[in-house]
């Protein structure tokens, strides 16, 4: 457990929390619902290392409220979580260790259809100069792909789907879809069609995201090439 600075400014005001950095993080992105967890003291302050508590009346004027989990929520989800350099690289560390591993199940040299060894990717991906993010793998893995290629024959083992979404789920579910979009027909009656290449690897996350977006009503077919 590890407690870090959680700030937002109100009113021209400093407000700052102590929270532990996975939990907030996890409570910032909805990963998880419990602010108790993520709270590390039930003590708001103008400034956490002196020490210096924010008054009712201050908390009132900036939030509406001296509730403090009301305050909390506020501050963990629209203010700064101070998170030290060594969590991000550490996070960084595990993300690289996922890219890895996912590029190792999913992809082959297009030449002989044989997978690569983790050490050639590692070094290939230090190679081509690849900057990893935090961000989940379906959103940079085009761009990762991308810079490989310049630096190794690689293709990802895709499959080919035609989604059909009705009209009342498509905002849910566009952002998704963009990630893998290969064609997309907008139907009259506002329902949309979409081919889209998935990587076998996220087969399996992609339906289970999509079906949470359209309640299971989405339809899917393979196809066949």
């Amino acid at each position: 457990m590890t407690n870090v600075v959680a700030r937002i400014k109100q009113q021209g005001k400093n407000f700052e929390i102590l929270v532990d950095v996975d939990k907030a993080l996890e409570y910032k992105k909805g990963i998880s619902n419990n602010i108790n967890d993520a709270v590390a003291i039930d003590r708001v302050f103008y400034d956490s290392k002196k020490g210096t508590h924010v008054s009712e009346k201050d908390l009132k004027d900036a939030f509406g409220t001296d509730e403090f989990n009301v305050v909390a929520d506020k501050i963990i989800k629209s203010g700064e979580i101070q998170v030290p350099l060594e969590y991000k690289e550490k996070q960084r560390g595990e993300k690289e260790k996922q890219i890895i591993d996912f590029l190792v199940r999913n992809s082959v040299d297009p030449r002989t259809d044989r997978p690569y060894t983790p050490d050639r990717i590692e070094r290939s991906l230090d190679e081509a100069g690849v900057s990893i993010t935090n961000k989940p793998i379906e959103t940079q893995m085009n761009e990762i792909v991308s810079k490989l290629k310049v630096v190794m024959p690689i293709k990802i083992q895709t499959k080919k789907i035609l989604i059909t979404i009705s009209a009342q789920y498509t905002g849910q579910a566009y952002g998704l879809l963009q990630h893998y979009k290969e064609s997309e027909e907008w139907m009259g009656n506002g329902d949309l069609k979409c081919v889209v290449n998935v990587p076998v690897g996220f087969q399996m996350e992609f339906y289970d995201k999509l079906n949470a977006m359209t309640h299971g009503s989405v339809m899917s077919e393979e196809i066949k090439e």
